[in-house]
């Protein structure tokens, strides 16, 4: 649950190589640390109201600073940002219900299913079986019955599955708009379409606990850590590292989101689960590896 892209770059240069791992190893950890901060609101407003409060004030911060032309909006491309925008509100909206229901790492393992699979079917490759197999094996291992988790919540798998195809359908949607719109003009626009969706939702479910300065405080929080942070951490990873090398450490993010659910939220997991991750984590990056390899050859 980022804001991701992963166009092509020059080369990086050789020093700038390791400062842009770290980078993105930050990223990760501040979106991670945002939705383990959201979890501590969730007895308060609930999930869509967390998700809420985080794409409402998301949306302010993308229109004061990048100031996108309504418009540049017109019938042709009005399905575009709708398309994008839902894609994003329904991504946010069921990755933080899975999050309420299952640790921060299986869930975020469960969710870069969507891009895996999508790697799996745009590369049309004979291995790609091999790599959504060794996916299926790791999520089997995750929806085990184990000592830290007595089970996993069936609606909480079912949600995390649904922010995985959320995302693979948020990456197409991201791909066209960078076409139709410059900049971050369409993710800026699609944001106020995914506030939008979250918004019934979200009051329903937070009330005038929605209205609390300190649940505010959190909300606007939660917004800048796991939305305007990692996408200036990412962009300035991108123009040190390459594109491929970029998205295969992207992968790691479940066992990243694993670190920050066991020391802010004692999410201990046990070794199956670790195992069910590991191979999940795997499969993504040979994906992403697999495909660059494959178009290299044309």
């Amino acid at each position: 649950m980022t804001n991701r892209s992963t166009r092509s770059r020059p080369p990086a240069a050789p020093g700038s190589s390791a400062a842009g791992v770290a980078l993105v190893v930050a990223a990760a950890l501040v979106t991670q640390t945002g939705a383990a901060i959201a979890y501590q609101i969730f007895d308060r407003v609930g999930a869509q109201g967390a998700v809420f409060l985080r794409l409402l004030i998301s949306s302010a911060l993308l229109w004061i600073v990048f100031r996108p032309s309504v418009r540049s909006v017109t019938t042709k491309n009005l399905p575009v940002i709708l398309g994008f925008g839902v894609s994003l509100g329904a991504m946010n909206m069921c990755i933080y219900q899975a999050i309420a229901r299952l640790p921060l790492g299986v869930a975020v393992t469960m969710e870069l299913l969507g891009p895996l699979v999508l790697s799996v079917v745009l590369s049309r490759k004979l291995s790609g079986v091999l790599w959504a197999g060794l996916a299926l094996a790791g999520v089997l291992l995750l929806s085990g019955v184990g000592p830290s988790t007595d089970g996993l919540d069936p609606v909480g798998v079912a949600f995390a599955l649904a922010a995985a195809s959320m995302w693979a359908l948020y990456i197409l949607m991201s791909r066209q708009a960078g076409r139709e719109f410059p900049g971050t003009q369409g993710l800026a626009l699609a944001m106020v379409v995914g506030a939008l969706l979250a918004a019934p939702f979200g009051v329903a479910s937070g009330g005038v606990e929605l209205l609390d300065p300190w649940v505010l405080l959190i909300g606007a929080l939660i917004a800048v850590i796991s939305s305007a942070v990692p996408y200036a951490l990412e962009l300035a990873s991108l123009r040190r590292l390459a594109a491929e090398t970029f998205a295969i450490l992207v992968s790691l993010a479940p066992a990243i989101a694993a670190l920050v659910g066991w020391i802010m939220l004692g999410q201990a997991l046990d070794l199956p689960e670790i195992l069910g991750m590991g191979l999940v984590i795997l499969a993504s990056a040979a994906a992403v590896q697999s495909a660059q390899r494959h178009s290299g050859r044309r």
